[in-house]
């Protein structure tokens, strides 16, 4: 019924024949043999380019025995180790890294370390302690026993101190000391009295050197502490105990030393509490140099910026600007990325800047006459409890009219004395409230006033935090673009408020869902 199939695709394909290659003749035998020799290439092709790794995947005990055996022959030769993997440590190693259950390769090692250990022997009674030495290592590095090991180096430190002359090094070492060279290179006392005690640890006349030259170095030590060198006692004191931890001198100079660097602390501080800041800087600096990590000293330091800008502030406030920019400078040499250093700096700008308004709006007028005016006009605003409203009529814009044309009479300066306390409590009065623009336009009275860069510094960051608060607050009601724009008066106020960079991450994935 069916027919033929090939009839069926000739009657297809108008009687041309079937060129598809699966109904192709056989391919001829020769060409077979040509396949055949191209995969046995490509085989042998890759067996020698990994060569190795294959043997390790495929044939792991034949690559065991084949190290075990180079091993052998290394360990035969004497050839125990070698930085290119060909010594018979390192062999038997490979093995047994390929084959931790095997035994040969442990008792390979085994036997790695009895050879070390017999050429230590040998490389002692020859004379060649170097070789010696590395022999030995070797044999201990090998888990050979502890015992029978010591029992060898016992024997190096006796010939090595034969051969040393170890009369002569204690006698050069005694003259050192009496000449008072007790350290610092290697003809002084205390490098001659080691190098005796490494070839005989127990020889008594160096013991009883190197005593009485650790207690002339202590001695010394503590004479430079009452000079004040605490660099060179604390050098001394390192070298002490460097040479030996446990001597009896040790404890009392080191304690003396720390009792010192205390009382130093204890002087900066009363200093910098006295008002006398140079002399507690100095104090700082002096602790900073002989300990950087020294926590006083980079507290107290901080502390001294802190108080400078402060006063920079205040000059600048008084539009003393030549003053305020030396009294910064000395600020940010001490501390330069310190909060009250960068608020000042941003504080002394603002004040130049509403200097020059001041003066533009006062120019042509009769300046003097006008001073006593605007202190009745600040007075009369403050009375009425305009402290910074309206524009242009407030106590503060009267006040800072009359800074402007005598920063430095004393009427002016108590007034703004008197006008600053007013300024704290209306901060305090509007962040209580929540009313924190408010608040903020207080701030920046406050410290036009010439407000305490520290306190000004603690208040900006209240009064960011506060905002942070409200953004997170925003954020969580959805309302993304309030919540942006509390971040941002956040980091103007003060970028370096905690938990800024946490909230912005949080903001930008809310706004990216």
């Amino acid at each position: 019924m069916f027919g033929d199939p090939h009839a069926l695709q000739l009657d297809l394909r108008d009687g041309r024949s079937d060129e598809r290659p699966f109904l192709r003749p056989a391919a001829h035998p020769q060409r077979k043999w040509i396949i055949a020799l191209a995969v046995a290439a490509a085989l042998v092709a890759c067996g020698v380019l990994l060569r190795d790794p294959l043997a390790d995947r495929l044939w792991p005990e034949a690559r065991v025995h084949a190290l075990t055996a180079d091993a052998a022959a290394a360990l035969a030769r004497g050839h125990l180790t070698a930085p290119d993997g060909s010594g018979a440590r390192e062999l038997y190693e490979a093995a047994r890294a390929i084959d931790p259950d095997q035994a040969a390769p442990r008792a390979g090692l085994a036997r790695v370390a009895e050879a070390a250990l017999a050429q230590a022997a040998a490389g002692v009674e020859a004379g060649r302690f170097g070789e010696a030495h590395a022999h030995l290592r070797l044999a201990r590095d090998l888990s050979i026993p502890r015992e029978r090991a010591d029992a060898i180096a016992i024997r190096l430190r006796e010939r090595e101190a034969a051969l040393a002359g170890l009369d002569g090094l204690v006698a050069r070492a005694d003259a050192a000391r009496a000449d008072g060279r007790l350290h610092g290179d290697a003809s002084a006392a205390l490098p001659l009295y080691a190098r005796v005690l490494v070839l005989d640890p127990g020889r008594a006349d160096a013991l009883r050197g190197r005593d009485d030259a650790l207690a002339a170095l202590l001695e010394q030590a503590r004479a430079d502490l009452r000079r004040g060198d605490l660099q060179a006692a604390a050098g001394g004191i390192a070298a002490a105990r460097d040479y030996d931890p446990g001597h009896v001198d040790l404890p009392d100079t080191q304690a003396r030393l720390t009792e010192e660097l205390d009382a130093l602390r204890r002087r900066a501080a009363v200093d910098f509490a006295g008002g006398r800041l140079d002399a507690a800087v100095a104090t700082w600096r002096r602790l900073q140099a002989f300990d950087p990590d020294d926590v006083a000293a980079r507290d107290g330091l901080q502390q001294a910026a802190a108080a400078l800008a402060s006063r920079a502030q205040r000059q600048g406030a008084d539009f003393r600007f030549a003053d305020a920019e030396t009294t910064l400078s000395r600020a940010r040499a001490l501390a330069p990325d310190a909060a009250a250093v960068v608020a000042a700096q941003s504080a002394l700008e603002r004040a130049r800047r509403r200097h020059a308004q001041l003066q533009a709006s006062a120019a042509g007028s009769d300046r003097a006459d006008r001073v006593p005016v605007l202190l009745r006009e600040a007075a009369e605003a403050e009375a009425r409890g305009d402290l910074l409203t309206p524009p242009g009529d407030s106590a503060y814009d009267h006040l800072r009219a009359a800074q402007a044309i005598a920063p430095t009479d004393p009427q002016v300066r108590r007034a703004v004395a008197r006008l600053l306390p007013s300024a704290r409590a209306c901060f305090e009065r509007y962040l209580s409230a929540n009313d924190l623009a408010r608040a903020r336009r207080c701030l920046g009275a406050r410290e036009a006033l010439g407000d305490s860069a520290v306190a000004m510094a603690a208040d900006q960051r209240r009064l960011a935090q506060r905002w942070l608060a409200i953004g997170d607050e925003r954020l969580g009601a959805g309302q993304l673009q309030s919540a942006s724009a509390a971040l941002a008066s956040a980091r103007e106020i003060d970028p370096r408020t905690p938990g800024i960079e946490e909230f912005q991450r949080r903001l930008r994935v809310a706004s990216r869902e």
